[in-house]
């Protein structure tokens, strides 16, 4: 009797996960505008899968990054209906990085981004992982105190206090 209460919590667990933050939502929205806008082919791809999410929160922000798997569909790019388009299941998946960094403000703006699509197993190549991480932690660090591009009136402000 004591393996149906486990089972729930996994079950819930599980479903935790599965929510997507409204900031991955957005990510995710804007690789797949982003892939469309820039894959020379005549359909819509549409998402397929979200995996990895990683969002962290610093002073300066939140990262986000997560990992779009993508589907052709069977909607035509200068069609007007891009809602309900069916995904062709058996055509090439290609996937998407994406690192978002977001500033703090109530709707938040995207402080530095970076994306790279390519064929699933294209990503998975060692010099292309060793760039999209090196690209993601710099995305991850923009706005921090430390980068003087966005804070320029800050230093001279803590050093002009009263002792």
């Amino acid at each position: 009797a004591m393996r149906l209460p486990l089972a729930i919590c996994l079950g819930l667990v599980a479903l935790v996960a599965a929510s997507p933050s409204p900031l991955q939502r957005r990510v995710a929205r804007e690789v797949v505008e982003y892939f469309n806008g820039r894959s020379n082919g005549n359909f819509v791809f549409k998402e397929s899968a979200v995996e990895g999410a990683v969002e962290r929160e610093d002073s300066s922000g939140t990262f986000v990054q997560l990992k779009v798997t993508l589907v052709q569909t069977t909607c035509k790019k200068r069609a007007p209906q891009r809602h309900n388009c069916r995904a062709l299941e058996n055509r090439r998946k290609p996937a998407c990085l994406a690192c978002y960094k977001f500033d703090t403000s109530d709707v938040p703006r995207v402080l530095d981004k970076y994306q790279n699509c390519g064929p699933s197993h294209h990503l998975a190549v060692k010099e292309i992982k060793h760039r999209d991480e090196t690209e993601c932690r710099a995305v991850e660090d923009a706005g921090k105190a430390s980068d003087p591009l966005y804070l320029p009136g800050m230093f001279a402000f803590s050093k002009g206090l009263p002792a």
